[in-house]
């Protein structure tokens, strides 16, 4: 038995080193102050370092390590089952090695994205740095609300490009052009949003985002915001802004979604962008104005535009097609991530950005 172990001390070693790193992560992250310290100073400017170098490519170097990392996965594999083939007596050993490979790998992968994403969890909030508080509202307020982004949804709809159609037409190359100024609007109201400016990423995959219900995803190992670049581009312009909202350390779905709405609806960008901010607030509060007051949401959704309607059901259909077991394993994956990172609700809590745009409109 010592012999068995020790001829796979290297990876017991890797497993022990893990585990601790974890352990004292989890330890340490309630500490007050201590994550905020810790994603400000040392996490957010070595991200920041990196991307500098990565955002030189024109390509996504995100996309690039996870296609790398695929395919030395599926290598490692095949090598593994034609040892057990034509290593009949050697199988447990070559089944308890490929095992405990395996596990040593999720866990360090698992701890890369807590050190180096994990912490703006536990850091301070946007809600904290900008005053802007998430609060309940009556059905009333939300209605009001939620009139206002259809209002402005509808002033947007006949200036923005369409095709034969009628549906959003506008360049996703302009689109991604012009995402360099989008958060000039809002600096001034929210010194905290400050970042350097660069174009995200375009991902050449992006069918395979999108089997996983992913608009986008920031990448904290290079430092990248990496957008689908299929999936409707009416929501293209929101969806920039939101992943660049994490790029500057938002951690939570529902303040970057907060976040993106208002720096792409704020005076001086495109009508692109203005339309798709919009819209996508339009939609988290017509939701939950739907669930409160049906006969409200019923009025406003029928002042809506035929092109806008038009735009909201060509991304329903697009999204459909991918709903199966994929979408439903990689949603529950990121669950499960939010939630060991103390996002109680886990992917349910985008809806939380409806009380934060009621805090900050209703007092307009």
């Amino acid at each position: 038995m010592r012999a068995f172990f020790r001829r796979h001390r290297g990876l017991h070693i890797w497993l022990l080193s893990v585990c601790g790193v974890l352990a004292l992560y989890f330890a340490l992250r309630p500490v007050p102050g201590l994550m905020n310290w810790v994603s400000r100073q040392v996490v957010m400017p070595l991200e920041r370092a990196v991307a500098s170098v990565c955002y030189r490519a024109s390509f996504s170097v995100a996309e690039m390590i996870y296609a790398v990392a695929a395919g030395v996965i599926l290598l490692w594999m095949g090598a593994t089952v034609r040892r057990l083939i034509t290593e009949k007596g050697r199988r447990g050993r070559i089944v308890y090695r490929f095992a405990l490979t395996a596990v040593c790998i999720v866990l360090t992968v698992y701890a890369g994205f807590s050190l180096l994403w994990g912490v703006n969890y536990y850091a301070e909030s946007f809600q904290e740095q900008s005053g802007v508080y998430a609060r309940e509202s009556t059905p009333e307020e939300l209605a009001r609300v939620t009139e206002y982004f259809a209002r402005q949804l509808a002033g947007c709809a006949d200036q923005v490009q369409r095709d034969e159609n009628g549906l959003f037409a506008e360049s996703r190359a302009d689109i991604f052009a012009h995402s360099m100024e989008v958060f000039d609007g809002i600096y001034d109201e929210f010194p905290c949003l400050v970042m350097e400016d660069h174009v995200p990423k375009g991902v050449r995959f992006s069918t395979a985002l999108s089997a996983m219900d992913f608009t986008g995803f920031y990448f904290p190992f290079t430092g990248e915001a990496n957008l689908n670049d299929e999936s409707p581009a009416v929501y293209l312009p929101a969806n920039i802004c939101h992943e660049l909202a994490h790029q500057q350390g938002i951690a939570t779905e529902q303040e970057c979604n907060f976040v993106a709405i208002l720096a792409a609806i704020s005076e001086g960008n495109s009508t692109a962008y203005r339309y798709s901010g919009y819209l996508m607030g339009y939609v988290h509060l017509g939701n939950a104005l739907y669930r409160t007051d049906p006969e409200a949401w019923q009025a406003i959704r029928d002042s809506l535009p035929d092109t806008v309607r038009a735009d909201l059901r060509q991304n329903s259909v697009y999204w459909a097609q991918f709903h199966g077991l994929v979408n439903t394993a990689a949603t529950k994956v990121y669950d499960g991530f939010l939630k060991s990172n103390g996002v109680a609700d886990g992917v349910q809590n985008y809806g939380t950005v409806v009380d934060l745009l009621l805090a900050y409109y209703y007092n307009e």
